[in-house]
């Protein structure tokens, strides 16, 4: 076995009681809402009142009148063979469902990562090689600006500006880019934000070395120096910012999904938490904790890539 093979084993298993306890405390947070997903069933057919005996029945036939722990325990050993259980509102199996939606939401988290570093990353370059002067002072106010404005604000302001006055964009649905243009950048401005700042602090210390003054002095234009010499070199802390933001904007578009109507898997878990819905809301946090786990497990395998001296777990070279 390979030292990246294992590597990777061992990090899969230092993930899994990330995992479990992610579970552990989503079950336990929709144990203690208030509510009863009985009655919710029941109450779907919107009939009549459901009888105390009608609840009962309903409650038995969803397991709830089993012990917590027991309730739990079969749900987990379940997920671990990929059964996430039945939905109690839609009678739907919950990881068919996931996976349905799951294209939706991570089309628009793709799009905002890919915006955030398309515009982060070289601005915050530019900033760099600019320090101190207007366009450096002007690029650390927009990206305090846009870390510190609310990601629902930004989505009613870019709705009033590019749906409803100048008429560019649809205000909501799901097709093609230009349903998901506004929707990731409202996704992409914190992240994009973080990484303008920490682009710039990363060439500013590149930019200080030997390697780079010596390329200066051998007469290398300003522009060359900075791609050439510094782009490869000050990406390890932006590539680690890049690969840990794209699980928490797969977790953070519940809000963006419900402003704009996409029907992605954030979408899915609110409804189930208005409903009380324990399966998908277990089913949705499971689900989340595995992407974050695998893009950080990618993060770690680019590494090699952008600096190949570094040797899992070995020494430097």
């Amino acid at each position: 076995m390979g030292s990246l093979t294992r590597y990777l084993c061992r990090r899969l298993l230092a993930a899994v009681p990330l995992l479990v306890g992610a579970t552990l405390i989503a079950f336990l947070l929709g144990v203690a809402a208030p509510g009863d997903p009985a009655r919710e069933a029941l109450g779907m057919s919107g009939v009549r009142e459901p009888t105390e005996q009608e609840l009962q029945a309903m409650r038995e036939q969803l397991g709830l009148h089993r012990p917590l722990a027991v309730q739990y325990g079969l749900w987990l050993i379940k997920a671990a063979q990929g059964d996430l259980g039945v939905s109690y509102i839609t009678k739907e199996p919950v990881a068919k469902e996931l996976l349905r939606r799951l294209p939706h939401t991570l089309a628009l988290a793709i799009g905002a990562v890919l915006i955030a570093a398309m515009t982060g990353i070289p601005l915050g370059i530019w900033m760099a090689a600019r320090r101190n002067r207007w366009e450096d002072h002007l690029g650390r106010t927009v990206a305090l600006l846009l870390v510190s404005v609310p990601g629902f604000w930004l989505a009613i302001l870019f709705i009033l500006l590019f749906s409803e006055t100048w008429g560019l964009l649809p205000t909501s649905g799901f097709g093609g880019w230009r349903e998901l243009l506004m929707p990731s950048a409202v996704l992409a401005s914190g992240t994009g934000a973080v990484l303008m700042r920490l682009s710039r602090a990363a060439m500013l210390e590149v930019m200080s070395q030997n390697y780079m003054l010596t390329a200066k002095a051998k007469g290398l234009g300003e522009l060359g120096v900075l791609i050439g010499h510094g782009l490869k070199n000050m990406l390890i802390p932006v590539v680690t910012v890049l690969g840990s933001s794209f699980g928490g904007i797969v977790g953070g578009a519940v809000i963006v999904e419900v402003i704009f109507a996409i029907p992605g898997i954030g979408r899915y878990a609110v409804e189930a938490i208005y409903r009380r819905d324990y399966p998908v809301i277990q089913g949705y946090v499971l689900f989340t904790s595995i992407v974050y786990v695998l893009f950080n497990l990618l993060v770690d395998l680019v590494y090699t890539w952008v600096q190949p001296q570094i040797r899992l777990g070995g020494a430097v070279r």
